[in-house]
C-alpha cells in the first residue's frame, strides 16, 4: 500500500495543465486558482473586467482596490508602464527573490486593474506555468492570494479553503503536493528617479 501511495503521489507531482485549454478559459472570462512563483493565487485575464469583478466578489474585496499583475518578461512589462528606469530594469534582471514593483503610471490597462492614483503593481514572474499562460493569452494575469479577504494567505495548496476551490472555474493540477511554506513576494514602490522604496522586504 505504501508503494501504491507513493506511485499516486509521483503521478500527481508530474501532472501538468493543458495550457491551451486553460488559456481558452481565461480568454472567455474564466477565473482560475493556480500556483505562482510565490503563493497560490486566484487570477484572470486582466482585460476581462467581468472576471475581475467576480474575483472581487469571491474574495470580498471592495471595487477599486488594485491587484498585482504578472507579466512574462521585461519587454512585456514595458507595454504597461509609462516609464521603466534603467536602474530598475537592471535590478529586475538580477534580483534573487520574486519582486513586485508598484509603478506610478500605468498604461494600456483597464481602470479596474489600476489603483485610483493611476499606479499599478506588476511582477515579472519566474513561474514556468504563469509565463506559458501569459504568453498564450497575450496579456498579463491578475494575481491575488487564494483566500477570502481578511483571512490568512495559503502557504500551500492544502490551506486553500473550499470556498475558493468551489467558486473558481479551474484549479491547476501543478504543485498540489508541494507542502512547503510559500511566501509572498517582496514589494517596492518605484520613484521617478529609479529608486525603490521597499514596503515589504
Amino acid at each position: 500500500m505504501k508503494f501504491a501511495a507513493l506511485s499516486v503521489r509521483k503521478r500527481y507531482m508530474q501532472e501538468r495543465d493543458d495550457i491551451d485549454q486553460v488559456a481558452k478559459l481565461l480568454l472567455s472570462g474564466g477565473i482560475i486558482c493556480y500556483p505562482t512563483d510565490t503563493i497560490w493565487g486566484i487570477g484572470c485575464d486582466v482585460r476581462r473586467t467581468d472576471a475581475i469583478e467576480r474575483i472581487n466578489k469571491l474574495k470580498g474585496r471592495p471595487p477599486g482596490k488594485a491587484y498585482v499583475l504578472l507579466v512574462s518578461s521585461i519587454d512585456m512589462l514595458k507595454d504597461y508602464v509609462k516609464t521603466l528606469h534603467p536602474r530598475i530594469e537592471t535590478l529586475l534582471n538580477y534580483h534573487q527573490r520574486p519582486l513586485t514593483i508598484i509603478y506610478p503610471e500605468a498604461r494600456n490597462l483597464p481602470p479596474e486593474a489600476v489603483a485610483p492614483d493611476g499606479s499599478v503593481a506588476i511582477r515579472v514572474t519566474r513561474s514556468r506555468l504563469c509565463r506559458e499562460l501569459i504568453e498564450a493569452i497575450g496579456a498579463p494575469l491578475v494575481s491575488t492570494s487564494a483566500n477570502v479577504s481578511g483571512q490568512p494567505y495559503p502557504k500551500n495548496f492544502g490551506e486553500i479553503s473550499s470556498e475558493i476551490i468551489e467558486n473558481v472555474d479551474y484549479v491547476s493540477k501543478e504543485n498540489r503536493w508541494d507542502l512547503s511554506d510559500a511566501q509572498p513576494s517582496t514589494i517596492a514602490i518605484a520613484t521617478e528617479n529609479g529608486i525603490l522604496e521597499f514596503v515589504r522586504p
